[in-house]
């Protein structure tokens, strides 16, 4: 199960951008922006929520789930 949580996460931070990849003759370099990475995740598990959020209107679990985004 983390396993499946880590890769979705993984996943949402390549699509989202958070990943640069640079080379030239000599070396490579996979290059991690950091508040790109968090800003991927972070909206990308809104959708999702939102997502779901629809799909089971009248449950207990979306009236009771809410997710809480302090920024630092």
């Amino acid at each position: 199960m983390i396993k499946y949580l880590l890769g979705a996460i993984l996943a949402l931070a390549i699509i989202g951008g958070a990943f640069d990849f640079k080379s030239t003759d000599n070396s490579w370099q996979l290059i991690i922006n950091k508040k790109e990475a968090f800003n991927s995740v972070t909206n990308g598990a809104k959708r999702i929520f939102n997502i779901v959020k629809n799909i089971i209107p009248d449950s207990e679990l979306s009236e009771a789930a809410t997710i809480i985004l302090e920024e630092n």
